[in-house]
């Protein structure tokens, strides 16, 4: 049996909206092992049956199932588009054609002809109340309609209707970008939506991140003071010919229900203000006014097929209770990031206030601190009706419990349930373990992403921040990409990383970038503090790096390679002897081992922004050596060899000891190979001693934390990394278990073992970055792992390291090739393991510490330093040995 089992368009199953022809890719099953493709045919129709394909490859003799570009194929705008494809193997077998897989051509920025209108006044800039829009489309016969398509986007937030319906899934388009530079578009079919006779599009409009108030600088109006929306409807009719219709000077807007609504503070709705079907025919619109045109830039239009925010599942409270103060609360069970949906009866102008926060206090209350500014405040004023149905559309909060401090009648929890939002990837990891500590942690940093990748990959999602800290998104990229699939969602990330990058190179600590020139109130930010920090600036290269490692996705690459290029630029102009700092720099932010009543960990920012500018030197000459850039690669991979030379000679004593006693010097110097081959001993055997020096716990902040582990296990102390990973008393990750989390925290000490809580200027409980250690339990132990020079999982390594005293643990990564699989238990000093590999790839499958094979499973395994090692074709293996004492 052989066949294709997924199409993937750009590495997604879905793409609505593209103005190019994606990359594509698909997944092969086979119950034969060590199979390898051997050809491939694609065609690609515009009706399902494949009567006339715009395109057919033909028998392409090529191993390549995955980043197939077809440039060749122009589209056509607002089209939909079929692709399936055949293969044969090594074997001489042929599969049936692929079920079809379909995707929706986007509309390019010269192909526009609708406008940006407004229902707002100038004098609205001051406020963030919503608005309607809508006008009225006549078709005359559906039967000689093939598709109708729209294309929207707004400056705000939209929701769009026809004839009464929501139009799509989509939740807080169009997001948040760098507006000047990119505004993107959403592509629906509204077909199945359009009827006969006069049919209504109807848009409702937010401020959002456009001219909402924002950051925790508070400023209004960032990209501009007026919303706006922008749509166009395609007709396409089954003779050839098209229709165009779409946003201009006769469409008719009013205010809405919504009073206020802001990303922070929550949403005002009076549902007495309600029109009803006002996006429907029937309507009167007589009392309505015109609109607005904008004059705005349509040229920044992107098309956004895929990652965008959707409501992706719901949750049922768990308690309902009164707190020691009396106030009433709703316990969710999850520290989540969306909103609450109820229903509610009572009289007109009763009304429901909710307010939303994270944690109660050491004796059982509210506690709202942590919030700063922002109210995550909903109210609700009812109309009157038998039942009434409410969720706010233009603001999420980050929570796990609900204030009630206003409900009429008596409350019940069946009128509640939490709606959770993020941004939509398929998930694409599980973890799964004999110590249910270590699932309740792996749980922990899955829901922190769930939490914080709503549209960009923010920092936390409940105070007056929310916002794109690039330190946070590099330093966990790498196991946010084992956890879902996260390469359209960063490759969207990062294009706005490039546009808000400066001419000379530096990258904003937080991007989209609201914090340069709106910064003049904070101390460490004023005077230019909003750029190139080591650690944060090097998302510019290490996150393009790691979607090329994780998908082979040499295009997000081509795309980023200039803003990579700049910044390993800006470090070397400002370096002498390769050594750089740059204004503002945050270290090793948050470490324990920071001075009393400080953020700044003791690390020195020279050692840690020389660390850096060797690790992202490095990154980039690899990056053009993928690129085929030689002449890039020879020059830069120079500069990395003497950056590690001043490093060398800059922190390394003549006896061989780094100067630095920290643990996270001797992390960075260990991970990023900045240590002479001479001294390796020496500074493991430092780092050890650090250790010791804290009963075995880590003081380590956001740098030094996320190798923390594979320092050691990379380094002959694999016993040692489990140790500090299983710690469960104060600091560590399992502490944070042990106390009740369900998302990681900002802090260490967030709540403290006597209950009392972390300064409330920066305690966020839903703060992914210390679940970076959820790459060790992918990549080391479970031991799934990518080779550099094929990339993408295309030759995994799969090395597992049991141990943590463990009896089994079970891991699964959904690459683009197929679903990569290890399961592994150990009894005494015998492992039994088992991995499957997917179709058309091939693994080396290293038995780490194996002394003595028990049953090989007539695997040809050879002895290596360590162990033993073979190379595998796709399939399932299982072998048992008998590991050495450790």
């Amino acid at each position: 049996m052989l066949r294709v089992e997924k199409i993937l368009f750009n590495y997604a199953e879905r793409l609505q909206g593209t103005e190019d022809f994606p990359v594509v890719g698909w997944q092969i099953q086979s119950d034969r092992n060590h199979v390898i493709q051997k050809s491939w045919r694609l065609q690609v129709s515009e009706d399902a049956g494949f009567a006339e394909p715009v395109y057919d490859s033909q028998r392409v003799e090529s191993a390549q199932s995955q980043h197939i570009h077809l440039r060749e194929i122009a589209l056509m705008p607002s089209r939909r588009y079929f692709v399936r494809v055949k293969i044969s193997d090594n074997d001489g077998e042929c599969s049936e054609w692929s079920q079809a897989a379909e995707f929706v051509s986007g509309l390019p920025a010269e192909c526009w002809q609708g406008k940006f209108i407004s229902a707002e006044e100038p004098a609205d800039k001051v406020i963030s109340k919503g608005t309607l829009l809508r006008n009225q489309l006549h078709l005359a016969k559906l039967e000689d309609i093939a598709s109708v398509f729209v294309h929207a986007s707004a400056l705000g937030i939209y929701q769009l209707y026809c004839n009464g319906r929501k139009v799509g899934n989509d939740e807080l388009t169009p997001g948040w970008t760098s507006y000047d530079h990119q505004l993107l578009y959403q592509t629906y079919d509204l077909t199945p939506l359009v009827k006969a006779g006069d049919n209504v599009l109807g848009a409702s409009i937010g401020a959002g991140w456009y001219k909402g108030d924002m950051s925790f600088n508070r400023y209004r109006n960032y990209y501009g003071e007026r919303t706006a929306f922008i749509c166009q409807v395609v007709i396409n009719y089954k003779d050839g010919t098209r229709q165009l219709w779409g946003t201009d000077e006769h469409w008719q807007s009013s205010y809405s229900p919504v009073l206020f609504s802001e990303i922070y503070d929550g949403e005002i709705y009076d549902a007495r203000l309600e029109q009803p079907g006002w996006n429907m025919a029937e309507f009167d619109a007589g009392k309505w006014r015109a609109v607005s045109v904008i004059d705005a830039d349509l040229t920044v239009l992107r098309a956004q097929g895929d990652a965008t925010v959707q409501q992706i599942e719901t949750i049922a409270p768990v308690s309902f209770f009164t707190t020691p103060k009396g106030e009433r609360v709703i316990d969710f069970g999850q520290n989540l990031t969306g909103w609450v949906a109820f229903s509610v009866k009572g009289r007109a102008g009763d009304k429901v206030v909710l307010r939303h926060f994270e944690v109660l206090d050491a004796q059982g209350n509210v506690y709202l601190a942590n919030l700063r500014s922002a109210k995550q405040r909903i109210e609700y004023t009812l109309k009157g009706a038998a039942e009434e149905h409410y969720h706010p559309r233009f603001t999420f909060q980050g929570f796990r419990y609900v204030k009630i401090e206003s409900w009429p009648g008596e409350f019940s929890l069946s009128q509640v349930t939490a709606v959770v939002i993020h941004s939509q990837m398929r998930q694409t990891g599980e973890f799964v373990c004999s110590n249910p500590d270590l699932n309740q942690l792996h749980h922990n940093i899955l829901w922190g992403l769930k939490g914080n990748f709503v549209d960009v990959p923010t920092d936390c999602p409940q105070r007056d921040e929310r916002l794109g800290w690039t330190g946070d998104a590099q330093i966990f990229c790498r196991t946010a990409s084992y956890l879902m699939q996260t390469r359209n969602f960063f490759a969207k990330w990062l294009a706005d990383l490039r546009y808000d990058q400066t001419p000379e190179g530096a990258v904003p600590h937080v991007v989209p970038d609201i914090l340069t020139g709106k910064s003049d109130n904070d101390l460490n930010l004023a005077n230019g503090g909003t750029v190139a920090a080591a650690a944060w600036a090097d998302a510019a290269v290490i996150n393009p790096w790691t979607m090329y490692l994780m998908y082979g996705d040499r295009e997000t690459l081509r795309q980023q390679y200039a803003s990579m290029k700049g910044w390993v630029d800006f470090m070397r102009n400002h370096a002498v002897d390769n050594q750089w700092r740059y204004k503002l720099q945050f270290g090793d932010w948050v470490a324990l081992d920071a001075r009393e009543g400080s953020y700044f960990g003791a690390t020195p920012d020279d050692l840690i922004c020389m660390a850096y500018f060797a690790l992202s030197t490095l990154l980039f000459a690899k990056a053009a050596k993928a690129l085929g850039e030689e002449d890039d690669y020879q020059h830069y991979f120079a500069l990395h060899q003497a950056i590690v030379e001043s490093f060398q000679r800059e922190f390394f004593t003549a006896t061989g000891r780094l100067a630095v006693r920290t643990q996270t010097a001797h992390i960075l110097a260990l991970y990023f190979n900045l240590v002479p081959e001479a001294y390796r001993a020496k500074t493991v055997a430092g780092l050890m001693e650090l250790l010791a020096e804290h009963d075995g716990h880590l003081v380590t902040g956001f740098v030094g934390t996320p190798y923390f582990c594979h320092a050691l296990s990379e380094n002959g102390q694999v016993d040692a990394a489990w140790q500090l990973l299983l710690k469960d008393d104060f600091p560590s990750w399992l502490y944070q278990v042990k106390a009740g989390a369900t998302t990681i925290w900002e802090h260490w000490d967030g709540v403290k073992p006597d209950g009392t809580m972390w300064s409330p200027d920066m305690n966020s409980f839903n703060h992914y970055a210390y679940g970076a250690i959820g790459e060790w339990l992918y990549r080391a132990a479970a031991g799934i792992n990518t080779r550099e020079d094929e990339p993408g999982f295309k030759h995994s390594i799969l090395r597992p390291l049991p141990g943590g005293g463990l009896e089994w643990l079970k891991a699964r990564y959904s690459s683009v090739y197929g679903d990569i699989c290890v399961h592994w238990q150990q009894e005494a000093q015998t492992v039994t393991l088992e991995v499957d590999i997917p179709a058309n790839t091939r693994s080396t499958l290293i038995l780490d510490g194996a002394q003595t094979l028990l049953d090989a499973n007539g695997i040809a395994f050879a002895p290596m330093d360590g162990g033993y090692s073979a190379e595998v074709g796709s399939g399932h293996y299982r072998a048992i040995f008998q590991r050495e004492n450790r």
